[in-house]
């Protein structure tokens, strides 16, 4: 084993997880871990969140400790994109001309923001947030303006939306759909954030289309302008998929890989934005977009490589905090793919759980502002107890019963 050598593309939070999943789980081989930015390893979250208002400093966003690397034999190749796979030759082909061969191989690519082809998309004062670069810019137009149009309600969107306001910036936000974080969460929890924004001085523009962003603001499609001082495009992220298609791996909707996360080559795995992922519990392949499961994926992974049985169950998780608003949301639920939703506290002071059900079964659930309620909502979903909407909705219940009823009724 200490001749072996794994290989690990994309120095983000699932990379560097995975080195220190290869390390704990005995491998003493050599591990190099390639990435584009010039940066070791960082966590993203706090772009949008507590590092773009102020409230971690920068040294609080990076994975390890600057000498975690050396300390664990990790060789660093940051700079540098990989620009090549050669499955045949097992050889990852980097930027600047050189090789690193590999006996096993993680993609842990991550995702890119979505460009929209809109003109102007590109000009000096339209922001996209991905990198550390484009929080600390993003600060700085929070810092200087005074007018911000937000394209896109989703996650990003609506958190930067929220800093903004908390800055005293004056924020415009433009959505096609009828209402913010749609897809996610369907109209009868969404409302919640439209009435959250809207409370805090928030212009939420929505069912409207952008057709061109300006130097002076932005110009909607039936005509209609707005003028402002910056723009923040966030419109969603997609798949890095460019090194696994140019070496003939299998892609739909990011990296396929079954539920240990291999991929079609025996020797290469993904984790991480990038891999669609085969979920047991769910039946279905699930690619996920957060934090939790660049978290929890590496583990996994670092099994895999070892060649040791592991499979990837965890539930989808993810969080957000805007304004006063602290959520956790934990399952899975396709649009449209859920029969009713049940509202158990009080939606109007925006202290509740939601649940998700098909039928009697809950398939995913988002506590607001109520905390140490994930484990049994999770038991909830695991188990696919049957529970009625009245026991779900009654706060006299406590969660835990319901998870493990003791009379046989829910």
């Amino acid at each position: 084993m200490t001749q072996q050598r794994f290989v690990i593309v994309g120095a983000g939070l699932a990379g560097a997880k995975a080195a220190e999943a290869l390390r704990e789980q005995g491998f003493d081989g050599r591990i190099t871990l390639i990435g584009a930015e010039p940066h070791r390893p960082y966590e993203r979250p706090p772009l949008s969140k507590g590092y773009l208002t102020g409230k971690t400093d920068r040294a609080g966003v990076f994975v390890h400790q600057e000498g975690w690397y050396a300390d664990h034999d990790v060789e660093l190749r940051l700079g540098v994109a990989a620009a090549g796979l050669d499955r045949g030759a097992h050889r990852v082909e980097l930027a600047d001309g050189s090789a690193i061969e590999y006996d096993r191989l993680l993609l842990a690519t991550g995702a890119r923001p979505r460009r929209p082809p809109i003109p102007g998309a590109a000009a000096p004062h339209v922001r996209y947030l991905r990198r550390i670069e484009d929080c600390e810019a993003l600060k700085g137009v929070l810092g200087s303006v005074s007018r911000l149009a937000v394209i896109g309600a989703g996650w990003i969107g609506l958190e930067v939306t929220a800093a903004a306001r908390q800055a005293g910036v004056a924020v415009t936000v433009l959505e096609t759909a009828p209402l913010p974080l749609l897809r996610v969460l369907g109209p009868e929890a969404a409302q919640v954030f439209a009435d959250l924004h809207r409370d805090h001085g928030v212009d939420l523009r929505l069912g409207v289309t952008v057709s061109e962003i300006t130097p002076s603001g932005v110009r909607l499609g039936d005509g209609g302008e707005i003028d402002v001082d910056a723009v923040l495009v966030g419109v969603g992220a997609e798949p890095d998929v460019r090194l696994a298609l140019s070496a003939g791996l299998h892609v739909d909707n990011g990296i396929v890989v079954d539920a240990t996360l291999r991929t079609g080559d025996p020797d290469i795995v993904a984790a991480g934005d990038v891999a669609n992922a085969y979920h047991p519990l769910l039946g279905r392949h699930v690619r996920v977009e957060h934090w939790a499961n660049a978290l929890k994926q590496p583990a996994v992974a670092a099994a895999t490589m070892l060649g040791r049985e592991a499979v990837y169950e965890e539930l989808p998780y993810f969080y957000t905090d805007q304004y006063d608003l602290g959520m956790e949301y934990v399952g899975h639920v396709e649009p449209g793919g859920y029969d009713q939703v049940v509202f158990r506290g009080d939606v109007a002071a925006r202290e509740f759980v939601a649940f998700w059900l098909s039928g009697d079964r809950v398939l995913a659930g988002m506590n607001v502002n109520v905390w140490d309620v994930v484990e049994p909502i999770k038991t909830l979903i695991r188990t696919g107890t049957p529970v009625t909407p009245q026991a779900l909705a009654d706060t006299g219940r406590p969660l835990e019963t319901l998870a493990a009823p003791q009379s046989g009724e829910a």
